[in-house]
């Protein structure tokens, strides 16, 4: 057993605590701890936060980066240097954070060191603590596909607890349920809110009929999506005969794992995979991705950092 492996279970010291049953409390500490230690720690100064600009408030000129925003040229100084200058604005203050957190029955599941539906209760606490202080306020939408639960936008660390438990302590969805991620994003679109930052998590599995709905979410607000991903969404084992539910329809299916079949999912998650980081990129949005068997958390932060250097222009 490696340093990177508690002593009790052989679970990478990385992976997230349980969040049910009766260990969901304890769980929920130990992430808020867990959170707080690691992104303080490996995220430091300017890099600490999700929403470095664009805002409202005019900053300094700095001469054109390939890769900048060319909407935000300035002209004037663009003309008077000769130099291509792009203006750089100030974050807004007070922002308003809006989570989806889709909990629909795909999400039930996980082959690793956790359930999908986990990792949406993990990118919640750290959406709120990136996001947090400063007057900063952070609601979210809770969908099931059956019931969706509305956690009105307030600030402070007592209603970011509240808002994570709520999300944790979500009851599954009744099997045969199906979920509709488009329509929980339609229900954050309206009625039309301040600009702000909007997080949808998701596995985004099933008919891509999300894009449209979040789109138009995207002309108005900062948008992050976040796919949380399970090695057995993209790859089938090699375990001979094996029975393949949908838990969004009930519908079971027994069939030999072959060769054949294998490569045949495994091409049909990839192509699924490619559509929905295609239409992630077409609808302007950042895509985050979360897998059960990786250290999400160091996901997180390579995310946030890679976030910060293209909104400052700096090579990768």
């Amino acid at each position: 057993m490696t340093n990177a492996e508690e002593a009790a279970g052989g679970r990478p010291a990385w992976a997230p605590p349980v969040l049910r049953g009766e260990r969901l409390e304890a769980g929920l500490r130990t992430l808020e701890l867990e959170v707080r230690r690691r992104l303080d720690g490996l995220l430091q100064g300017n890099h600490l936060g999700l929403v470095p600009g664009p805002g409202s408030e005019p900053g300094e000129a700095r001469p054109y980066q390939p890769g900048d925003d060319v909407r935000r040229m300035d002209w004037a100084v663009t003309a008077r240097t000769t130099v291509p200058h792009i203006r750089e604005t100030v974050a807004d203050r007070e922002l308003e954070t809006w989570l989806v957190a889709d909990l629909s029955a795909s999400l039930d599941f996980g082959t690793a060191l956790c359930e999908k539906r986990d990792l949406v209760v993990c990118a919640a606490a750290a959406i709120a603590h990136l996001t947090g202080g400063g007057g900063n306020r952070l609601g979210a939408l809770v969908t099931t596909g059956g019931e969706t639960a509305r956690v009105p936008a307030r600030g402070g660390l007592a209603h970011a607890r509240g808002l994570v438990r709520k999300i944790a302590q979500t009851p599954r969805a009744a099997e045969g349920t199906r979920g509709d991620l488009g329509a929980a994003i339609e229900q954050l679109r309206r009625p039309p809110r301040r600009r702000g930052l909007a997080v949808v998590i998701s596995d985004f599995l099933g008919d891509p009929e999300w894009q449209r709905p979040l789109r138009a979410l995207s002309a108005r607000h900062d948008l992050i999506a976040v796919e949380v991903v399970d090695p057995r969404d993209v790859e089938l084992p090699d375990v001979g005969t094996v029975v393949l539910a949908d838990p969004e329809t009930g519908r079971q299916r027994e069939v030999h794992a072959s060769p054949l079949l294998r490569k045949e999912f495994a091409a049909a998650a990839r192509a699924h995979r490619d559509e929905v980081a295609a239409g992630i990129r077409r609808v302007g949005a950042a895509h985050l991705v979360l897998r059960t068997d990786s250290d999400w958390i160091a996901d997180t932060v390579r995310f946030v950092v890679a976030r910060k250097k293209r909104w400052s222009g700096a090579v990768s």
